[in-house]
């Protein structure tokens, strides 16, 4: 039998203004907003389609004024949806690790963002294998950029570390695995994956998922065309 396991989306509603302000320009805010729905969007499908998960969505923002509200309000019926509470990133991270596991008790978490479009069910799958089959106490799937985009934990008390980690540096990756360590876990590593933040970035990510919903948006900016 297939263990379950509590597969959490970590994400914001993409609010022109507001999202993915670093891609503008050349992107302009609605662009971006259009850019940051469509990786929820697609981010949400993988998550859906890992069997065995459990889908859980700690959210933030107005969704009403988001981007593809209703298309975004549909797929959220397919998850459990819990708000973020915390004084910063690190507190909601945290927070929201503590809450799916009240929601969902007994069950090891992979927790993501939405800045990863590119993922699919099967690298999800295989990133959260480590921590659901017992043979780790935690993954870390580090980023590009020296952050992270996955973090698996067996039990997800243990992300009580991120409220002290300082989040969106370069040293963000290093900074958490040694939280992680110090509080006496042994963590493996996942694949490493580009999250996005640039357009430069968006690029790149949508070149490995062509044809999906954030590939059309990038290459709606400006009239140019994604591989």
């Amino acid at each position: 039998m297939t263990r379950p396991f509590v597969l959490l989306v970590v994400a914001k509603a993409p609010v022109p203004g507001l999202a993915k302000t670093r891609l503008c320009p050349p992107a302009t805010p609605a662009e971006a907003a259009e850019i940051a729905a469509a990786a929820l969007l697609d981010t949400l499908d993988a998550v859906c389609a890992v069997p065995g998960a459990v889908p859980v969505v700690a959210m933030t923002g107005d969704l009403g004024a988001a981007a593809r509200s209703t298309e975004i309000g549909a797929a959220l019926r397919r998850a459990f949806v819990l708000p973020q509470r915390g004084r910063d990133f690190g507190a909601r991270l945290a927070n929201a690790h503590a809450d799916a596991a009240a929601a969902h008790p007994g069950l090891p978490v992979l927790q993501i963002g939405m800045d990863t479009p590119q993922v699919t069910p099967e690298s999800l799958a295989a990133a959260a294998a480590p921590v659901r089959h017992g043979d780790h106490d935690s993954v870390l799937g580090p980023a590009v950029d020296g952050g992270w985009w996955a973090l698996g934990l067996a039990e997800p008390r243990h992300a009580q570390v991120l409220a002290d980690v300082p989040m969106s540096r370069d040293d963000t990756g290093i900074r958490t695995l040694q939280a992680l360590v110090a509080c006496g876990l042994r963590p493996t590593g996942a694949a490493r994956l580009s999250d996005v933040d640039t357009m430069a970035e968006a690029r790149s990510v949508s070149a490995a998922c062509p044809g999906s919903r954030f590939a059309r948006a990038v290459a709606a900016v400006g009239g140019r065309v994604v591989a």
